[in-house]
């Protein structure tokens, strides 16, 4: 039986090193290793959020589908950002990083566990998730 194909949207972001190349090489190996990226906004450009660096980030989302499940989701993108240079991930003691990136949306589903929250719980907040994000959003928003 096949697996169900999931939406998915990401949010992808950098400050350190050739930082529109990082994000080009995540999606990349987002396209070959998760699904194919369906579509990808403008870059945004923004300053650190939660911490203080000379370094602005680059940010961008995109949509893409897949057949993995959410969890196995975050372990290739996890495995991604490892691949590009991603020693740890920050867990509320944020710090600059070559490439970050977050699961904003997974179908319409609600996960509420200590690894993983899906909708992403700050992408309201963040002028640099939100903004792409509508930007590529041409469908009704899965926030229910």
């Amino acid at each position: 039986m096949d697996k169900k194909i999931n939406l998915v949207y990401l949010g992808l972001g950098s400050n350190l090193g050739e930082k529109k190349r990082n994000l080009q090489d995540a999606i990349n190996l987002i396209s070959s290793e998760i699904g194919p990226v369906k579509e990808c906004s403008a870059y945004f450009y923004s300053k650190p959020d939660g911490f203080s660096s000379k370094n602005e980030f680059v940010n961008l989302v995109v949509k893409l589908e897949t057949k993995m499940a959410a969890f196995d989701l975050l372990d290739a993108t996890e495995a991604i950002e490892r691949s590009l240079g991603r020693t740890d991930k920050s867990c509320g003691d944020y710090k600059d990083r070559k490439i970050d990136i977050d699961i904003l949306f997974f179908n319409d589903e609600k996960i509420a566990t200590e690894r993983l929250v899906i909708p992403h719980p700050m992408i309201f907040f963040r002028d640099y998730v939100r903004v792409p994000l509508l930007e590529i959003m041409n469908e009704r928003a899965p926030l229910n």
